[in-house]
């Protein structure tokens, strides 16, 4: 069989198997990007439930750790097969699936992946990525928290902010600098912290679309026994750069924006306003050419290549349309979209979080580098505080 026969093949046989499991799709089912609007954790554990035994959230994990051990077209095959049934919103549990989980399974020890592994893929554990800090965000290297050596483990002081979903996560995915002797890039450990451990607070941020997801978390002489450090001391920038590579790969496409949602605004559209049907055939067009994006980052991770440029790429187009597609929802709903009674509809609450997509998740300024380096060839920034210690720098 060829490639594009075994994938079809996987594709009916996942389809058939998740028709005894899942629902069919809603066509009024909200329009949710990233999360906005949402902490309706219940469902998103529910539907993970329904999917654990099979493995289907998490394709690619080995079968040991409950996945199906796929990749390449396979693997794209059960993801397609899942966007035939309805699905509540996943956002609180893909940092973990998409992003933790596979670093963890990377390096991770065989204790921590039998002990970690099968909470995440079911839901039960929802974990946060803890790296940026107050003055720490794009220079992420440049980070602060301090972990130092306890007996037979590590006390930890220190902060991070925009964390999100810190304020329900049961462990997070920290970093904090272990020897301030070392350039900065080299003295910072990785761990799995227990959010629950004394000392650890978490003060959620209120949004102006009413969402508190992300958050500060302050460690105050925070105890991480060893057994949770995650790799050597020093390994934790290399640890990073993993989890952050899958996170690019993650939020490429359109940001969790679907084509039938973007059908659903053109069906407000009255049909009279031919000015409103063009903005939104421009919307279109956009979600298209970033689908069109995505199948080629897609054919690069199915020849074993790393995420390269594309996924950027795809952000920062993602981030334009969802933007233009917000303020085109608000557009068609006329007056009625300057009332807010109780919580934002879906095209406020999009409007409102849309803002927030320029700095999560890698900011534009980031991607623009990343494309500028690695597709025109521009020379790299000056770092004139790469190979000094960093206890010279800071």
């Amino acid at each position: 069989m060829s490639t594009v026969e075994i994938a079809a093949a996987r594709l009916d046989r996942t389809r058939a198997e998740l028709e005894a499991i899942l629902e069919p799709p809603r066509p009024e089912a909200r329009v949710g990007v990233l999360g906005a609007g949402s902490d309706d954790l219940d469902s998103g554990r529910a539907y993970l439930g329904r999917l654990a035994p099979g493995g289907y959230a998490v394709p690619t994990w080995p079968v040991e750790h409950g996945g199906m051990g796929l990749s390449g077209t396979e693997a794209d095959a059960v993801r397609q097969a899942l966007t035939h049934y309805q699905a509540p919103d996943m956002y609180p549990f893909l940092v973990g699936l998409d992003l933790i989980g596979p670093t963890i399974l990377v390096h991770g020890d065989e204790e921590q992946k039998a002990r970690w592994l099968p909470a995440i893929r079911n839901g039960q554990e929802i974990w946060c990525q803890m790296f940026s800090e107050p003055d720490a965000g794009s220079d992420l290297a440049g980070l602060k928290s301090r972990a130092e050596r306890d007996g037979d483990g590590w006390r930890v002081s220190g902060s991070k902010v925009w964390t999100s979903r810190a304020h329900y996560s049961k462990r997070g995915l920290l970093l904090a600098r272990h020897d301030p002797r070392l350039a900065k890039h080299k003295g910072i450990i990785a761990f799995g912290l227990d959010m629950t451990s004394p000392g650890v607070t978490v003060q959620p941020l209120v949004q102006m679309n009413h969402d508190a997801h992300f958050n500060e978390v302050f460690m105050d002489d925070v105890w991480i026994p060893d057994q949770d450090r995650i790799g050597e001391p020093g390994d934790g920038w290399r640890i990073a750069l993993t989890c952050l590579t899958f996170e690019r790969g993650a939020l490429g496409g359109g940001l969790g924006v679907k084509e039938d949602q973007v059908a659903r605004l053109a069906e407000m559209i009255a049909p009279g306003d031919p000015v409103a049907r063009d903005r939104w055939a421009a919307r279109l067009i956009e979600h298209r050419v970033i689908g069109m994006t995505e199948l080629r980052a897609r054919q690069a991770r199915q020849a074993g290549l790393p995420p390269g440029p594309e996924d950027s790429g795809s952000k920062l187009r993602g981030t334009a349309m969802i933007k233009r597609l917000a303020a085109l929802g608000l557009q068609v709903e006329g007056p009625a979209a300057t009332v807010v009674a109780g919580e934002p509809d879906e095209w406020q609450s999009m409007f409102l979080m849309s803002p927030s997509l320029s700095i999560r998740g890698g900011t534009d300024e980031i991607q623009r580098n990343i494309l500028g380096e690695r597709v025109l060839g521009l020379p790299a920034e000056a770092r004139v505080d790469k190979d000094k210690p960093f206890s010279d720098t800071c």
